[in-house]
């Protein structure tokens, strides 16, 4: 029997509808260019919320991928609904959205399983997860014939980062994309929120991942996929790629007008 974990937020943070769903990801692409033009991307970090809040900031780092060609997408997700100790790849055949399946890919996942000490395959941190489903009807917007490496991380201790990072530097080659879901500051002022969320676009910005998770763990910032932020850079570290752009940055109160209490997102991209 094939294996496909199915959507679970579809029609909550994006539409259930395919063509709804379609529409509002070709209005978000439309509004939402860079204004540069990059090479070859091989990173980018996107925003997970429901796409009416951070829709528009992913669709900016989406847009630096639309109509390239990468024969594998490894997306990296927190967990909010599980903890466990270290990174689970979905165990199944595909992943499900309104556009269609996305096949895994195997073989690229099990090199990344190998090479790690702390990754194994599973359903744990998959069941449920929003972080790393949202991302997906992007990619199929952006992209076509990709396969798609799903990973969730548990626990985002520096160990995990580390582990991660040299797995997915062993184990991707060039026509590869990696994606870091993460959303940033949660629940504070539009004011507090933009002093913590500025720490996170300066870390990134500098390429100082090291940096960046030294102040998620003494709180002078946040972000709630800081973990695959870092992973991911340090991968590209390793790699020898270091070239990064911040494309936008928003918070939910540019939607609601609410700025009491905001949530931060961001996008950004990581090239050759």
């Amino acid at each position: 029997m094939k294996k496909v974990r199915t959507p679970a937020v579809a029609g909550m943070f994006y539409p259930a509808s395919s063509s709804e769903l379609e529409q509002q990801l070709d209005l978000m692409f439309e509004i939402a260019k860079p204004k540069n033009n990059f090479g070859k991307v091989r990173g980018i970090i996107s925003p997970h919320a429901g796409y009416v809040y951070s829709g528009k900031t992913a669709a900016y780092a989406y847009n630096t991928i639309k109509s390239k060609s990468y024969k594998t997408v490894v997306v990296i997700s927190p967990s909010h609904r599980e903890y466990f100790y270290g990174c689970s790849i979905y165990d199944g055949d595909a992943y499900a959205t309104p556009l269609g399946e996305i096949e895994i890919d195997k073989a690229t996942a099990e090199k990344i399983v190998a090479n790690g000490e702390h990754i194994s395959f599973g359903e744990m941190g998959h069941r449920g997860e929003h972080a790393l489903e949202v991302q997906l009807p992007f990619l199929q917007k952006a992209l076509s014939g990709f396969k798609l490496v799903p990973i969730v991380m548990g626990d985002q201790s520096e160990e995990i980062i580390d582990d991660l990072a040299q797995a997915l530097a062993k184990s991707i080659d060039e026509d590869t994309l990696v994606v870091a879901s993460s959303d940033l500051s949660h629940f504070h002022s539009k004011e507090v929120a933009l002093e913590l969320d500025y720490r996170v676009l300066e870390r990134v910005k500098n390429f100082n991942y090291e940096a960046l998770v030294t102040d998620l763990n003494t709180g002078r910032s946040e972000a709630c996929g800081g973990g695959p932020i870092a992973a991911m850079m340090k991968a590209m570290d390793l790699l020898g790629i270091r070239k990064v752009e911040v494309l936008a940055h928003s918070d939910s109160g540019d939607v609601t007008g609410d700025n009491r209490e905001v949530v931060g997102y961001m996008s950004a991209v990581i090239y050759e």
